[in-house]
């Protein structure tokens, strides 16, 4: 484990009063719980995207289908507009 990792472990088990152990189960399923949302997040972007009929909303629901797979910092807002 990354001497990093294992600090921000400790950190957070001191905090917590628990064990190491449980500390790490605890962010591994906070972990597991997190990409889980995420891929629901995903799949609803999808099929927003897909559904959408209108050109407007279809771009919006474009741009959100762009950061939820590269994130929220991937789209550059137009200045011109």
């Amino acid at each position: 484990m990354p001497a990093a990792l294992a600090s921000e472990v400790k950190r957070v088990a001191k905090e917590r009063h628990v064990t190491i152990s449980r500390a790490l189960v605890t962010l591994a399923e906070r972990g597991v719980r997190a990409e889980a949302e995420a891929k629901e997040q995903l799949k609803a972007s999808y099929r927003r995207f897909i559904d959408e009929k209108e050109p407007a909303l279809k771009n919006e629901a474009g741009l959100e289908l762009i950061r939820s797979i590269f994130g929220t910092d991937s789209i550059a807002e137009d200045s011109v507009r």
